[in-house]
């Protein structure tokens, strides 16, 4: 990856926040002792790591990285991995000690930081989710259109908005209504079955924002619930779509159930959707089968696992069957939807309890043990 353009790149000076508090509790054990955020991804790399290389890339050289639920992974990984492309001083990790009570809050308490530096916008982004993005066009276009606040959008299914901040727009991007997780969200003018929502990426005036959080008599917790919505109401909101990628779509996932981390996974089998943080080889982190493994784990050629998501450090026995008998595969393993989680505490209570299951000695393949670095 290239050094670090200056902030040349954005004509002005832009301050970033990125929030990486998040504990990610859709994701189970493999968040019980990391953030969301901390979680690796197609080999060594990280979920954060996509938001990070997206700053590198865009050339913005003023990084502010607000940690919370675990953050001793990221207060080494960050400096380690990408400190080398910021000058002294300009990447700061603050860890929020259990004190951030949502997302605007999260910048609140770190307003200091961000006066201190003098900037005209500030970039807001979240740090778990899969995409690739070049944020200068995003504040390109923010500065065009004269708003006080620009949101990042893609468009989804309309059965899966409902998690997300849905909104509607008119012709010239200016957003119209804003709903957090509505229940029953709004599809998109014309297309029934497709909604507009926020990816959680946010380009703010400064001094809009400021008074945003220091200035009205309802404090601001929140930017889906209670930020975004009154700049909506104001008139003063556009939206930015995600620009196509390689593959001629936009590519942004929220990897944050078990199934979505694994799905997400096997969208790099072929050409990919998006760029990786870091290269890796397929050997890395696939072993067949729609099955993942994360950094670390031990999987011997005699097993065989359907749909799995094998958690980091994980040791699997010779001639384990997963995947195949659903009965047997929820006594031990944590299922959601399609994907069974395996961890080592897993595999240790289900030895305790029971004989392990083997493959028959000539239904075993010849292939070398697999040990996933």
């Amino acid at each position: 990856m290239s050094a670090l353009r200056t902030s040349s790149t954005t004509g002005q000076a832009v301050a970033t926040v990125l929030l990486a508090g998040g504990k990610g509790s859709r994701l189970h054990d493999l968040t019980a002792a990391e953030s969301k955020p901390a979680v690796h991804f197609a080999g060594r790399n990280r979920i954060i790591d996509f938001a990070m290389a997206n700053v590198v890339r865009s050339g913005l050289d003023r990084l502010l990285v607000a940690t919370q639920f675990c953050p001793a992974t990221l207060h080494h990984h960050l400096p380690a991995r990408w400190g080398g492309h910021f000058t002294e001083g300009a990447m700061i990790l603050c860890d929020g000690h259990n004190r951030y009570l949502g997302t605007a809050d999260a910048v609140r308490h770190n307003w200091a930081q961000i006066d201190d530096w003098g900037a005209d916008q500030v970039l807001v982004l979240a740090a778990d989710h899969i995409y690739d993005m070049d944020y200068a066009a995003l504040i390109a276009a923010h500065r065009a259109s004269g708003a006080a606040v620009t949101v990042a959008v893609d468009v989804v299914p309309l059965s899966q908005a409902s998690s997300f901040g849905v909104m509607q727009a008119d012709a010239t991007g200016r957003i119209r209504s804003f709903l957090e997780t509505p229940p029953h969200p709004p599809a998109m003018p014309g297309e029934p079955d497709r909604a507009m929502v926020s990816m959680g990426i946010y380009v703010f005036e400064t001094d809009w924002l400021r008074d945003a959080l220091f200035g009205r008599d309802i404090e601001s917790l929140d930017f889906g619930h209670e930020v975004i919505p009154a700049a909506v109401a104001q008139g003063l909101a556009m939206a930015y779509r995600l620009p196509p990628g390689p593959s001629g779509q936009a590519y942004w996932r929220d990897v944050g159930t078990l199934d979505a981390l694994r799905q997400s996974h096997l969208d790099f089998l072929g050409q990919q959707p998006v760029r990786l943080p870091r290269i890796s080889t397929l050997s890395e982190w696939y072993l067949g089968r729609g099955s993942v493994a994360m950094p670390g784990a031990f999987v011997p050629s005699s097993a065989r696992l359907s749909q799995c998501l094998v958690a980091p450090g994980v040791r699997i026995p010779a001639g384990l069957v997963v995947g195949e008998d659903p009965d047997e595969d929820d006594r031990w393993f944590r299922r959601d939807r399609n994907t069974l989680l395996i961890t080592q505490a897993m595999l240790d209570r289900r030895d305790t309890l029971r004989v392990p299951t083997v493959l028959p000695a000539v239904a075993r393949p010849s292939l070398q043990p697999r040990d996933v670095a």
